[in-house]
């Protein structure tokens, strides 16, 4: 029994080994396809068949409007606005005194907020009612607003 349990492991540690190196392959771009001066710096999706797409050619950052039938030159843009991207507002620099007050702890806020029901047993399950409301909830505001 323990033979077989073996055997199988074993088999079945070499299929997915050999999935995961299949997967690893087909990821990498093949010999001879590189981007070279090519580059998409940014895109942003304005609906559901259209965007616009900032990519550097050479030393120039071109900006394209893509649609599902063209794509159309708009204009050029100086490419350091897209090479170093303004700082993220999750990575803003804190002053010390907030980070001293965040380092003690929550002080006296509350661990929950006082309007919030009490947590149930099912609170977070299928079988919540709550999660039921609000799914009828959501899918009442989806058909009702087409």
């Amino acid at each position: 029994m323990f033979e077989l349990v073996l055997r199988v492991g074993f088999s079945l540690f070499v299929i997915l080994g050999m999935m995961w190196g299949l997967a690893r392959l087909v990821r990498r771009p093949l010999l001879g396809r590189g981007h070279g001066d090519l580059v998409v710096l940014n895109r942003q999706q304005l609906s559901r068949g259209a965007a616009l797409a900032v990519v550097k050619v050479a030393d120039r950052a071109m900006i394209l409007g893509v649609t599902d039938q063209q794509v159309s030159l708009l204009g050029e843009a100086e490419i350091e606005l897209f090479e170093h991207p303004a700082e993220h507002r999750d990575h803003l620099a804190v002053d010390a005194e907030l980070t001293a007050e965040l380092a003690n702890g929550p002080g006296d806020l509350p661990g929950r907020h006082p309007a919030a029901p009490k947590p149930g047993r099912l609170d977070g399950s299928l079988l919540s009612p709550r999660t039921w409301r609000s799914a009828m909830e959501f899918l009442r505001d989806r058909t009702s607003h087409k």
